[in-house]
């Protein structure tokens, strides 16, 4: 499929099996906002797929980009909720955010 061939997908998708492994030592009573994170990675992730597949026309793949950086920018708050329930250390959290900026700035270059 075209869409494994993108950096940004491959990247998204390391990010999610990372977070993955470091939400699972949540303590309980977190599960909220683990699963949003999760279903938040998971949306950008579907989405740049979905939209790379898309031939019809620029403006509806576009579209599907921008659903991207919104599910990325939404991953980012969640990991600022993280810090401030101190479930991560802000080096942890800032670590993570500088992964998603990058990711952020490749959707966005996608034509």
């Amino acid at each position: 499929m075209s869409h494994e061939k993108l950096m940004v997908y491959r990247e998204l998708l390391s990010v999610a099996e990372d977070a993955a492994k470091r939400v699972a030592t949540w303590p309980r009573g977190y599960g909220f906002l683990r699963d949003q994170l999760m279903r938040a990675l998971a949306s950008a992730i579907l989405t740049v797929a979905e939209g790379n597949g898309k031939r019809s026309s620029k403006r509806e793949r576009r579209r599907f980009f921008e659903m991207s950086m919104g599910s990325i920018a939404e991953v980012a708050a969640c990991l600022d909720l993280a810090r401030v329930y101190r479930l991560m250390r802000p080096t942890e959290v800032e670590s993570y955010k500088s992964r998603l900026r990058k990711a952020y700035v490749m959707v966005n270059a996608l034509p």
